[in-house]
């Protein structure tokens, strides 16, 4: 396993709109990241991973992109993208930016040439299908809609769309269009920034003939299809072995084997990916199934390729409400889970706000809601004749606007995000939970990431330490080991609202250990076989020899 400044570094992803609001617009944009890159500095991040920025109609939030070269008017222009760059760099920072190259908005130049008629040069840049028996292709879903395809009445043929219908697929068994993406690519490398985070990049290839599925409703047809490896491949040799980049790609409906092909060492496609096998498969935490996943990922990969970990993102609700206690134990909690993702194997990605425990909202009806996800879906439902409340409430949990809320900065008006209206409310729990509050408590959340971010720094093993689980059948303790040379590090983690013993391992109980981090102010270091363990109690001991 080589050593890399990527699989060392930590990542803060920006959800730029929902970040900072530098010119009252409601939405956050580029100049208020820059306005906030000292904060990012203290926090002691490595990696700053921006979401899309690039001209769009914005149905997707930046997701359906119109224009690859340009920059959407809400988030800046060029010259402010430029300078925010290289005020990065200064600091000492680099930044990624997301690559969406599986599908285009319907806006795009190239879908607009594409749809203009059957024979114009750019047809085959998109995939169109004649109907079958007067209907749709074939019985596919797309993540947002009943049907992955969408009829055009003036060519009289469908285009398939994997997501909106307002984001049509891109045809990647094109050449061509392979070429111009790979242009487009390194138009952006050369900007400066120093790598990608690809989306549903294991969606590119699509499966031969495009064959009616046995259970529409699985959708794992859209990716890992045959194709995808020469896809990325070439990727690799025609752009992104020319630079220094750390390249992400993000994987729905893979395990470990399947992994490993993404992000071998040895493969030439990605340096790493996100699996989805907690954030979409696990909706409530499991302490037994995350355990297994955790073994299985990191036996799957060790020696041969690299993980990420993660719990939330702009598309998955706040950690601290879906797999902690945003209650009674909301601190100790959000530092739980932090400890938890900065000692397992792999590289720790924080989600804007995560930092200071922000939590998921609760907004009283639908139309309080942007997430085009969850709108479509609550239409679809209601249609089907469910009560809409019922499907208000079944769809509450997941919806991706739990994340999306404005960074709580201070306790004034709109969370000190904005002096106008924001594109979405603030949490109402702003008051309380707040960057300004956390940086005047040296015992905040804020505080805890920045000693666990310093600690990596300091200790190769929590980056490249063996790992092994002591605990694999205990639904309330998380206890693992990591281990580099002659360094051994304990962690002990109790994820739950009551107090917990731990028995040490026989070969442990005469160890002395030292106390590396913990979350409570005077943790049990007492020498002995048994350690009692505080309500969401975090950890770390370095064992001496």
């Amino acid at each position: 396993m080589h050593k890399k400044w990527w699989k060392e570094a930590v990542v803060y992803q920006i959800y730029w709109r929902s970040f900072y609001d530098s010119d009252g617009d409601g939405y956050g944009d580029l100049q208020g990241v820059l306005s906030k890159l000292d904060y990012i500095k203290k926090l002691g991040i490595d990696v700053i991973w921006l979401n899309p920025f690039y001209e769009s109609p914005d149905r997707d939030n930046g997701y359906d992109i119109s224009n690859y070269y340009g920059i959407m008017e809400k988030a800046g222009d060029i010259e402010i993208f430029e300078k925010l760059i290289k005020e990065i760099h200064n600091r000492g920072l680099k930044v990624i930016m997301d690559l969406v190259v599986n599908h285009t908005s319907d806006q795009h130049p190239w879908f607009i040439e594409s749809k203009s008629s059957r024979n114009n040069p750019k047809r085959d840049w998109y995939i169109w299908h004649d109907s079958k028996n007067g209907q749709a292709p074939n019985n596919w879903r797309s993540y947002f809609a009943p049907s992955s395809w969408e009829y055009d009445e003036q060519t009289d043929q469908y285009y398939f769309h994997s997501f909106a219908v307002e984001q049509p697929d891109l045809n990647w068994e094109n050449p061509e269009l392979r070429q111009e993406i790979y242009k487009m690519m390194r138009y952006w490398l050369d900007k400066g920034i120093d790598g990608f985070r690809m989306d549903v990049i294991n969606l590119l290839a699509k499966q031969e003939g495009f064959p009616d599925a046995k259970e529409p409703s699985n959708i794992s047809y859209l990716g890992n299809n045959p194709g995808i490896h020469d896809y990325l491949q070439e990727m690799y040799r025609e752009v992104l072995q020319q630079y220094d980049v750390m390249t992400v790609g993000e994987i729905p409906f893979v395990t470990p084997e399947d992994g490993l092909l993404y992000v071998g060492e040895d493969r030439n496609e990605l340096n790493t990916l996100f699996h989805f096998e907690v954030a979409d498969d696990m909706p409530t935490w499991d302490m037994l199934r995350y355990k297994e996943i955790q073994n299985r990922w990191y036996q799957g990969l060790k020696g041969k390729g690299w993980n990420s970990q993660f719990l939330n993102n702009h598309d998955h609700t706040r950690q601290v409400t879906r797999y902690g206690n945003d209650q009674e134990f909301r601190v100790e909690s959000a530092k739980l889970l932090a400890t938890m993702i900065h000692t397992l194997p792999g590289t720790p990605y924080i989600y804007q706000g995560e930092e200071i425990g922000m939590t998921g909202v609760r907004f009283e009806t639908i139309h309080d809601y942007n997430d085009i996800a969850m709108k479509n879906k609550y239409k679809e439902e209601v249609e089907k004749g469910r009560d809409p409340q019922e499907v208000f409430e079944s769809l509450l949990l997941l919806s991706r606007d739990n994340s999306r809320t404005p960074m709580q900065w201070n306790d004034k008006s709109q969370a000190g995000f904005t002096s106008g209206k924001p594109w979405i409310r603030v949490n109402p729990n702003y008051k309380e939970i707040n960057v300004e509050s956390a940086l005047n408590d040296p015992k905040s959340v804020f505080f805890y990431y920045q000693k666990l971010i310093s600690l990596r720094k300091q200790h190769d093993v929590m980056v490249y330490g063996d790992f092994i689980d002591l605990s694999p059948g205990d639904e309330q303790l998380y206890v693992y080991t990591r281990s580099n040379n002659e360094t051994t590090w304990l962690i002990v983690l109790n994820h739950s609202d009551h107090v917990v013993e731990y028995h040490l391992p026989e070969d442990f109980k005469e160890k002395e250990r030292k106390i590396i981090i913990g979350n409570y102010d005077n943790p049990d270091v007492e020498q002995g076989n048994i350690l009692k363990l505080q309500p969401h109690e975090a950890r770390v001991y370095d064992l001496l020899t």
